[in-house]
């Protein structure tokens, strides 16, 4: 394999959360009087941080959400994550082919740490990551698109950027790899491919992942 490691986003990559947290989020933020849509929270937030999520309602609004906004989602995401989260099809055997090539890997993801490892265990997938090899963007204070998460996952790794392979699902995934310095593969199971142009190869399904990453 021509990288020294490859870092996985989580949400819509390794778990099938995308359209659990995006239906919670649209309805938060409507019952709150910013009316959004499904569509419009995959649109504007997909893979960012939550700070987006204040940032985009005040810019818009010139209203700041509730105190307590992030714990009332956070509490909300992880009851839809309890009845429904599953595994994203593929992505097991997708990290079972990279440790038999002894090819490192880590998760580096918007979410918090509670999430991130929340959704890990109740998709299986808990066994795979060690707590050295998950990082959040509450580890460096900005999420994607901007590059910090990616770069501190890659430095903690001992990594160099140019030798890194970051798989993500969102044009802000995207842009933060590029701007990281960074190949990136686009999963393009629920994002246009159009919206990950950006991207150094895009793929549909986790069963391409592994030979693309070889090539």
């Amino acid at each position: 394999m021509s990288y020294e490691m490859v870092i996985f986003d989580n949400d819509g990559v390794l778990v099938d959360s995308e359209p659990l947290a995006n239906r919670v989020l649209a309805g938060y933020l409507t019952e709150l009087g910013h009316p959004t849509s499904y569509e419009d929270s995959l649109r504007d937030f997909m893979g960012g941080a939550v700070h987006r999520v204040h940032d985009t309602v005040l810019a818009r609004s010139g209203r700041r959400l509730p105190d307590g906004f992030d714990a009332e989602l956070h509490s909300r995401t992880v009851e839809a994550f309890h009845r429904d989260l599953q595994p994203v099809p593929g992505a097991a055997d997708v990290l079972s082919k990279l440790d038999a090539d002894g090819v490192p890997y880590c998760v580096a993801s918007s979410a918090d740490h509670a999430r991130i490892r929340f959704a890990l265990r109740k998709a299986g997938l808990a066994d795979c990551f060690d707590d050295d090899r998950i990082y959040s963007s509450q580890d460096v204070g900005r999420g994607k698109p901007a590059p910090d998460l990616f770069l501190h996952a890659a430095s903690s790794m001992g990594c160099s950027p140019e030798a890194c392979a970051v798989v993500e699902d969102s044009p802000l995934g995207v842009a933060a790899a590029v701007a990281a310095g960074m190949d990136v593969y686009g999963f393009a199971a629920m994002t246009p491919v159009g919206r990950l142009a950006d991207a150094t190869r895009t793929f549909a399904t986790m069963s391409e992942l592994h030979d693309l990453l070889s090539g």
